[in-house]
C-alpha cells in the first residue's frame, strides 16, 4: 500500500483519473451499436452479413482515427485534443438521435462511431505524462482498464433501449458526454512530459522491422479478440441462445469485465514472469476457449463460462505485450505503441463480418471461432520462432526485463 501512495505521490492523480474516466467514456461509445445491435437487426431485419458490418466498421474506423488525433494532440496538446474528441463523439451521438432512419444511415452512423476509438494513445499519454518512468507502466495499465468501458456498455445500453427505444440511447449519451468534458476540463492538466512528437514515417518505421509486425499481429489476437468479440457476443447470445436483449448484454458484461480486470495483472505478471512467458499461455488458452466456446454452443452455462477464461486471456495478453513493448523500443516506446495499436485493432474489425460471413454460408458460428484460434496458434509459433532472438538482445530469457 505504501509502494502505491509512493506511485500516487509521483505523478497527478487528478489527471490519472480523468484520462480513465475519459477512457471508458470513449470504450462505452464506441462498442454501442454492438451492445445494442439485437434492438437495431430487428427493427430492420438484418441479415448475419449485415450485422456484421455494421459492428465492424466503428473498430476499423476507430483504428485508421487513432493517428490523426494523436497527431493533433502533438500540436494543441493531450487536454485539448481530448476536449475536440469529446466534442466529436456529442456530435456522432446526436447524428444517431437525429438523422438515422435507414440502414445505410446506420453505416454512416457507425462511421463516425470510429472516432471513440481513437482515444486510446492520446488517454494513456495524458494519464501516464505526470509519472516517471519507473511508474509509467503501472500508470499505462491504470488508465488502460478502462476498457471496462465495453462491459458498462453492454450493461447499460440494452436496459435503455427496451424502456426508451434504442435510438433513445443515442440522445442520452449525448447528453452523458458532458460529464467526462467537465472531468477532464477540471481535473486534468496537461502533463511536463515532452511527448514523442513522430512523422507518419517515424511511425511506420516500426512496421518496417520484423518484430514490429509479430507485435501488431499479437496484438490483432489479444486487443483486436477483445473489442471484435465484445462488440459480437450481444449478437451471438441473441441469435444462438434466444436469451431477451438484455439478457445478452448482460452475458457479454460478464466476459468485457474479466478482459479489462485482468490487464493490470498482466503487465504485472509479465514484470515477474516474462512477457514471452505470460504470452504463450495466453495464446494456447485463448486458442482453446475459442474452440471450446463454438462447440458448445448449445450450453449457454458452458460457453459463457468459457468466454470469460478466453476474455481473461486477452486480457491479460494485452498487457503482457505492452510489458515488451518498451523493451524493444525504448526510446520510442510511445512511436511503436501507437502503431502496433492501431493493426491490433484493425484486425479487430474483421472479426465481426467474419462471425457474421460464417453464419450466413454455413449456418453456424463455430468456423468463426476456429479461424480465430487456428490464427492465435499460429501467432504463438511465431512468437516462440522470434523469442529465441529477442533473448539475446533486448531481454532476459522468458521476456523478462535485462538487469541494469
Amino acid at each position: 500500500m505504501s509502494g502505491f501512495r509512493s506511485f500516487l505521490k509521483s505523478g497527478h492523480s487528478p489527471t490519472l483519473f480523468a484520462a480513465f474516466f475519459y477512457l471508458m467514456f470513449s470504450f462505452i461509445i464506441w462498442v454501442m451499436n454492438g451492445a445494442m445491435a439485437p434492438f437495431i437487426s430487428e427493427q430492420f431485419q438484418l441479415t448475419p452479413a449485415q450485422k456484421g458490418m455494421l459492428l465492424s466498421i466503428p473498430i476499423v474506423a476507430g483504428a485508421i482515427m487513432r493517428f490523426p488525433l494523436g497527431l493533433l494532440a502533438q500540436y494543441v496538446g493531450r487536454k485539448t485534443a481530448t476536449m475536440v474528441e469529446l466534442a466529436l463523439i456529442t456530435f456522432t451521438m446526436s447524428f444517431g438521435y437525429f438523422f438515422v432512419h435507414t440502414y445505410n444511415d446506420l453505416l454512416k452512423m457507425a462511421l463516425l462511431l470510429g472516432v471513440a476509438g481513437a482515444s486510446f494513445g492520446v488517454a494513456m499519454s495524458l494519464g501516464s505524462g505526470w509519472y516517471p518512468p519507473k511508474y509509467k507502466g503501472l500508470a499505462m495499465g491504470l488508465v488502460g482498464a478502462g476498457n471496462v468501458g465495453t462491459a458498462v456498455a453492454a450493461l447499460l445500453a440494452p436496459p435503455l433501449a427496451q424502456a426508451y427505444g434504442w435510438q433513445s440511447v443515442y440522445g442520452i449519451a449525448a447528453l452523458a458526454s458532458l460529464v467526462p468534458m467537465a472531468v477532464v476540463f477540471f481535473m486534468a492538466k496537461e502533463p511536463p512530459d515532452r511527448d514523442e512528437h513522430a512523422s507518419m514515417r517515424e511511425h511506420l518505421a516500426c512496421l518496417l522491422e520484423k518484430d514490429g509486425w509479430v507485435f501488431s499481429l499479437i496484438y490483432v489476437v489479444t486487443f483486436g479478440g477483445f473489442i471484435g468479440l465484445a462488440t459480437f457476443l450481444p449478437t451471438y447470445y441473441y441469435d444462438q441462445f434466444g436469451v431477451t436483449k438484455v439478457q445478452a448484454g448482460q452475458l457479454t458484461m460478464l466476459a468485457a469485465f474479466m478482459g479489462a480486470a485482468v490487464r493490470v495483472a498482466g503487465g504485472w505478471i509479465s514484470d515477474h514472469w516474462g512477457g514471452v512467458n505470460t504470452l504463450t499461455l495466453v495464446l494456447v488458452v485463448v486458442a482453446f476457449a475459442l474452440v471450446g466456446a463454438g462447440m458448445a454452443s448449445g450450453s449457454l452455462v458452458m460457453t459463457t463460462i468459457l468466454l470469460m477464461v478466453c476474455f481473461a486471456a486477452l486480457g491479460a495478453g494485452n498487457g503482457a505485450l505492452f510489458q515488451l513493448v518498451p523493451l524493444r523500443w525504448p526510446m520510442s516506446t510511445a512511436v511503436a505503441g501507437s502503431m502496433i495499436g492501431e493493426i491490433g485493432a484493425l484486425g479487430g474489425g474483421t472479426i465481426p463480418a467474419l462471425m457474421g460471413q460464417a453464419k450466413q454460408h454455413t449456418g453456424s458460428f463455430l468456423p468463426g471461432f476456429v479461424v480465430m484460434a487456428v490464427f492465435s496458434i499460429m501467432m504463438l509459433a511465431l512468437m516462440r520462432k522470434m523469442q529465441v532472438r529477442w533473448t539475446r538482445t533486448w531481454a532476459e530469457k522468458g521476456g523478462r526485463a535485462r538487469s541494469a
